[in-house]
């Protein structure tokens, strides 16, 4: 079975090293050690921790009354604005997403390079929501 180190870990969780650490550390998933000495995650565990981190993971958050599920939360990496339309580009963790949408969605939004966004995709349309 594979393995992930915490790093590893980390990028497919879209969370920063230290928070896998963290995690790690307060036995939320379970690690053991490689001949080398270094933390390791095995692929089960970590693709059970995944499913119980999204489906507990915005608990803190305001409640979100939406349809939409596929929810990446990141980082606004790029704002174009046209006449009418524009393009915003998110970083979430390892995915980048483009939505293209109005010039006066992106204005009521307050939408800037380097504020978080969450990324909201259902079929093909990505919707963004100001976080």
């Amino acid at each position: 079975m594979q393995s992930y180190t915490i790093g590893q870990a980390a990028r497919l969780l879209g969370v920063s090293p230290d928070t896998a650490r963290r995690w790690a550390d307060a036995g939320r998933v379970a690690t053991h050690r490689d001949e080398g000495g270094r933390r390791l995650i095995d692929g089960r565990d970590l693709a059970a921790f995944s499913v119980e981190l999204a489906r507990t993971g915005g608990e803190d958050e305001a409640a979100s009354y939406t349809s939409v599920r596929n929810a990446f939360p990141g980082i606004v990496t790029a704002v174009k604005l046209g006449d009418v339309a524009a393009q915003v580009e998110i970083q979430a963790g390892p995915h980048r997403l483009v939505s293209l949408l109005t010039r006066e969605a992106v204005e009521e939004l307050g939408l800037e390079v380097g504020m978080e966004a969450t990324a909201r995709v259902k079929s093909t349309n990505v919707h963004i929501d100001r976080t």
